[in-house]
């Protein structure tokens, strides 16, 4: 399989403070590849590294080969990322029908079909095609948000902290959509909940202190009690 993106010793920082120091990833095409660590790892600030949205110091950062570092978020997204932020980043006042468009690029036939295919993907939303996101519950909203990366034609989708805040039953629901959605796309997972990471993800990364510290198959991380405890306190 390719590699879709690929990080090597990324080093970045936010003002005088350096958040990632060392960190390495490579996610291959038609995989779901899971970040975890504990809260303040780094784990969110590596996905916002990848989005040009923080300045890296050194290190490698490739998306198909090319490198990303120093082009602006907006350059970055028109390459083929797509991302979930974890506070859902969909618009209030706008319907689901309009908060599914305004993201298209171009908004075409193409664009279109995969709007259909996120609600088919979500039932809940097809009912609430027409309603505000406002009066969405917050399941619905990160279906929404979700649904708003899948309607370009993204290489790779960047989810952060999906099941944040969601019941059990939805966050069920979330993880049966990401294994539908790897079908063709491939996802980086930044994710706390470690059944949910463990469920829907082949490979696996620890963040420790602004650095990979781990790596390997989920199925081994599973049986691995002491990797669990040391940097995940599980």
């Amino acid at each position: 399989m390719r590699s879709i993106l690929k990080a090597e010793d990324l080093v970045s920082y936010i003002g005088l403070y350096t958040i990632l120091q060392g960190v390495s990833v490579d996610v291959e095409e038609g995989d779901i590849v899971t970040i975890l660590g504990r809260n303040g790892a780094g784990k969110t600030t590596f996905l916002k590294t990848i989005l040009g949205m923080v300045e890296v110091r050194s290190g490698t950062l490739e998306l198909l080969g090319v490198s990303i570092i120093g082009k602006a978020p907006y350059e970055i997204a028109q390459m083929g990322v797509g991302y979930v932020p974890e506070d859902y980043g969909v618009f209030d006042a706008l319907t689901v029908q309009e908060n599914l468009r305004l993201p298209m690029r171009p908004e075409n036939a193409e664009a279109w079909d995969r709007a259909a295919y996120v609600l088919d993907l979500f039932p809940d939303l097809k009912d609430a095609y027409k309603r505000p996101a406002r009066s969405l519950s917050g399941g619905q909203r990160q279906m929404l948000s979700v649904g708003r990366a899948l309607v370009n034609d993204n290489k790779i989708i960047l989810i952060d902290e999906p099941s944040k805040g969601l019941a059990p039953v939805i966050i069920e629901k979330m993880g049966l959509a990401f294994i539908e959605i790897a079908k063709t796309r491939t996802i980086l997972l930044v994710e706390q909940n470690f059944a949910l990471a463990c469920a829907v993800a082949k490979r696996y990364y620890i963040v420790n202190e602004g650095r990979t510290v781990r790596n390997g198959l989920v199925k081994d991380l599973l049986h691995d009690r002491e990797t669990q405890r040391q940097y995940l306190g599980i």
